[in-house]
């Protein structure tokens, strides 16, 4: 018995040796409890204990990874864990975090495989505030731009400074360029000393009258340089061949103003009665809103003086369907009773002719004309037993060349 009793002593102290570490495990930590973990969660068996550094960086780890629940990624199900609540521990503060545990956190995220993350339902909403100005652009250079074909980039600022030059200059415009440009510029230059002509048959028209062979015409035609012209003009009519009553009138033009010239020169009257000659003195153009007007005086022998003024204005229905209107207006100073003239206004004329310009330079027309003799000169019609009221419906053709 005293033999065993010594060797009990030792075995009893070896079992309480042994069982210490796992009886302070037992230990009741209902003391270290914090407030938040009383009230949110169940007990957490290590609250209010100062962890290990290897646990704090496992932790900080933790705390930095995205959460992608709340981006609306489909995470791959994962077993369910107990929730830990660590709101109590004594965590480093990320800004404390050494460089060598920043660098493992790095090359974790980057390892992290998205393969199965569903893209689909992400939401976007937050990036709309995010700051581009700091993202490196370089590595964009072999992204597909096919799919930007429909952006908008009139919302997006694209002021340059005043002062900025083009990316790619404009280059000097060439001899070549403007040939292409102008191919076939044919016409002679403005103000050379070229000689040039023009000529125009402004109406050759019949009507019908109680004689047979009514002809009426005017025309006019020029030749020179664009500053010094010779003009000449005529007007009459005749019928079966016997002309009634005509005039030609040659004039030399000087330009005085933009589409103006002033003519100076004679008129040679001849018909019926006895022909004369009288000095004229006119200005002719395009007054504005595009009326051709001429305006000439006469002066004769024995003191006869006479006005003419007349103005046309064209309508284009189409380009080639165009209607002319004309009114023309005689005055002389002294009766000329062997020439069917008095004193004062002799005769209004108003007209209007629809041509069709089958070629520019070929074009006939149908029209109507009205003539009134007022004054003196309607006295001597009606002595001679002539209308002094007279309209006419006429056809004829224009040409020029």
């Amino acid at each position: 018995m005293t033999y065993k009793t010594p060797r009990l002593h030792a075995l009893a102290l070896a079992l309480a040796i042994v069982s210490a570490p796992s009886l302070a495990q037992q230990t009741d930590h209902s003391e270290h409890t914090s407030a938040a973990s009383s009230e949110s969660g169940p007990e957490d068996p290590h609250a209010g204990h100062a962890m290990p550094m290897q646990e704090a960086a496992e932790a900080t780890q933790q705390a930095t990874e995205v959460d992608h629940a709340a981006m609306g990624h489909a995470m791959p199900a994962t077993p369910p864990t107990a929730p830990v609540d660590h709101s109590a521990h004594v965590m480093p503060k990320p800004q404390e975090a050494t460089a060598e545990e920043a660098t493992e956190e790095s090359a974790d995220q980057a390892a992290m495989d998205h393969s199965e993350t569903d893209h689909s339902q992400m939401d976007h909403s937050s990036m709309q505030e995010m700051d581009h100005s700091q993202m490196d652009h370089s590595s964009m250079q072999g992204m597909d731009h096919s799919t930007m074909e429909g952006m908008d980039h009139s919302a997006m600022n694209q002021d340059l400074p005043a002062d900025a030059e083009p990316r790619d200059p404009i280059p000097p415009v060439t001899p070549a360029d403007r040939a292409a440009a102008f191919p076939g510029g044919a016409g002679h230059a403005v103000h050379d000393k070229g000689i040039h002509s023009y000529a125009l048959l402004d109406r050759l028209e019949t009507w019908d009258a109680d004689e047979s062979g009514a002809v009426a015409w005017e025309a006019l035609g020029w030749v020179g340089t664009d500053l010094d012209r010779l003009w000449v003009r005529s007007e009459g009519e005749a019928i079966d061949g016997d002309v009634e009553s005509g005039d030609v009138e040659v004039l030399y033009g000087r330009a005085i103003a933009r589409w103006w010239d002033a003519v100076v020169g004679v008129r040679h009257d001849f018909g019926e009665g006895p022909s004369q000659t009288l000095a004229a003195i006119g200005v002719m153009g395009l007054a504005p809103y595009k009326f051709e007007v001429d305006a000439t005086a006469y002066v004769g022998q024995g003191g006869q003086t006479g006005l003419s003024v007349a103005a046309e204005y064209e309508t284009l229905f189409t380009n080639r369907l165009i209607g002319q209107w004309l009114v023309e207006a005689e005055a002389w100073g002294e009766d000329d009773p062997q020439r069917g003239i008095g004193s004062g206004l002799s005769t209004l004329e108003a007209g209007f002719r629809l041509r069709y310009e089958f070629h520019r330079q070929f074009a006939p027309y149908i029209g109507v004309t009205w003539e009134r003799a007022y004054g003196g000169t309607a006295d001597l019609r009606r002595a001679d037993g002539e209308d002094i009221d007279d309209t006419r419906v006429v056809a004829g053709v224009r040409i020029w060349f």
